[in-house]
């Protein structure tokens, strides 16, 4: 037996997130049975998915309370039972807020040789593929296009807009506070960023896209998406990644101007995840890894540290914290 630590969801938010949902525990981890591994936690990532999955079934099974809050790690095999992983290997895997976990060898993905392995939970993981794929295959994109994102000093909106001006586009973001759009401009390069805190939201935009928008890249869902809109070009396309600023309400909020605006306008709105385009995975990573070395994506990652303070990352996170991927360290990188 494995004792572990564990943080668990003590009972699901009625309204905003608060340290007082979770709760800190100890467990035992039976041993490892034939086609399953014991894995040690070094990396979780921290999602505004996370909040998503206590509201009900999404994609994923929804998180109930008694459960061990759900999330993708990278993890090191500790001990298998199966032939295809080794102790040693380092993986990653659908896990849990724990330190130790015993998980299906055939659902465990050996990660290759990157150091430090917090890339690849950010620009090779979840947020730089979601960004991707988001805006390459569902957002089309073309050269001398306008591409708008929200939450641009997100995970994935902070990848969006750099690879948006990668391919040619004007790169616009929206961001909370005058110090945050600052960095989207000056560090990572995009064109302009848009405060959505600005009692002149609306007029800001609309200048800062004069001509209009081709790509919108939604992270956020609600008012800011109602006012994105308003500026799409005929024909534009609207990329459904997220929805961050619905996830703490009890009376989520929606466009207003739906389905008016999408007829008129003749727009395409299409969602999607992340898992929708692993077959060309290996495209992301390839053209990722180009626009890495080149230097024309810059890599940000907002790492805590200590599994107890998961909760903090996370609420922090969906009151906009973060700059860049947000996750929490577990455990050091092996040698």
């Amino acid at each position: 037996m494995t004792r572990t630590r564990q943080v668990v969801i003590r009972e699901l938010p009625k309204g905003a997130l608060a340290a007082s949902n979770f709760a800190l525990t100890e467990a035992e981890l039976p041993a490892p049975e034939e086609g399953e591994a014991l894995v040690k936690t070094i990396l979780m990532s921290i999602d505004a998915a996370n909040r998503a999955w206590m509201q009900g079934a999404t994609y994923r099974e929804a998180v109930k309370a008694g459960d061990v809050m759900h999330t993708y790690a990278i993890a090191e095999v500790v001990e298998s039972r199966d032939p295809s992983l080794a102790p040693g290997d380092v993986v990653a895997v659908e896990s849990g807020w724990t330190e130790y976990a015993v998980v299906k060898a055939r659902k465990a993905i050996r990660l290759p040789a990157v150091r430090p392995l917090s890339n690849l939970l950010s620009v090779f993981g979840i947020a730089g593929k979601t960004a991707y794929h988001g805006l390459v295959h569902v957002g089309r994109p073309k050269a001398g296009e306008t591409v708008l994102v929200s939450a641009a000093a997100g995970s994935v909106g902070m990848y969006v807009g750099q690879i948006a001006k990668a391919l040619g586009c004007r790169a616009v973001g929206i961001a909370g506070g005058a110090e945050k759009c600052a960095w989207v401009v000056e560090e990572l390069g995009f064109d302009a960023c848009v405060d959505y805190r600005d009692p002149g939201f609306f007029k800001a935009l609309k200048a800062a896209c004069p001509d209009g928008v081709d790509v919108y890249f939604d992270n956020v869902g609600g008012t800011i998406l109602e006012t994105a809109l308003f500026l799409m070009n005929l024909k534009g396309r609207v990329v459904c990644c997220g929805a961050v600023s619905q996830y703490d309400e009890t009376a989520p909020t929606g466009p207003r101007n739906l389905p008016g605006l999408v007829v008129v306008k003749r727009l395409r709105m299409e969602g999607f995840i992340v898992m929708d385009f692993a077959d060309k995975d290996a495209e992301a990573n390839e053209k990722l890894a180009g626009w890495v070395q080149s230097g024309a994506l810059k890599v940000a990652e907002d790492v805590v540290e200590g599994l107890e303070n998961a909760p903090a990352a996370l609420i922090g996170l969906l009151k906009g914290e973060n700059r860049g991927k947000r996750m929490v360290r577990v455990a050091p990188d092996p040698a």
